[in-house]
């Protein structure tokens, strides 16, 4: 079994399941390890599934919105078009962080629903002496994005993409970011 099949199975277990499933039963069902589950749902929480820990196992949070953190690169030039890509396709940034390799996650929340939003947030940052925090990683940043579904979560990527937004992510990048200290 491919590890994107494997990762479907889980998500589709855990929406039938009325109880929660541990990494072991998941391991046992799929034939991998538990350090494999682990990591599948590290992955999966990163696409914005909204994937529980409990005590007893996993559980999938039903939920109306789901989020997904987009790691990308542009000029501060091309902050306006990027906020617009995103709500445009019905996203809401939720926040903005950078993951700096001495500072660790530094984090601002943004909470832009709307281009009225984005012109107000590029009225403050013109008129003040701050920076976005992307230029304390040369252009590289993250947002947490949420959406009333994951269709939408993908088409944001797809437009992201092909405006050549989307950065990859490197070895030393936690995949996780929402368990991260912030700023």
């Amino acid at each position: 079994m491919k590890a994107s099949q494997r990762r479907d199975t889980i998500i589709t277990e855990l929406r039938r399941s009325s109880e929660p499933i541990s990494g072991g039963e998941f391991a046992k069902r799929l034939g991998v390890s538990r350090q494999v589950i682990v990591q599948d749902i590290s992955l999966l929480r990163a696409q914005g599934y909204q994937i529980l820990s409990t005590n007893r196992g996993y559980v999938l949070r039903k939920s109306e919105t789901v989020e997904r953190v987009f790691k990308v690169i542009h000029s501060e030039e091309q902050i306006r078009q990027e906020f617009a890509i995103i709500v445009d396709c019905g996203g809401r940034i939720m926040d903005e962080f950078v993951f700096h390799k001495v500072y660790g996650v530094m984090r601002g929340e943004l909470n832009i629903h709307s281009r009225l939003d984005i012109r107000k947030y590029l009225e403050q940052i013109e008129s003040g002496k701050s920076r976005p925090l992307m230029s304390a990683t040369s252009g590289y940043h993250y947002h947490t994005v949420s959406a009333d579904s994951a269709e939408v979560l993908d088409m944001i990527q797809k437009e992201l993409a092909e405006a050549g937004f989307l950065a990859p992510l490197q070895d030393y990048e936690p995949v996780d970011f929402r368990n991260q200290a912030s700023s």
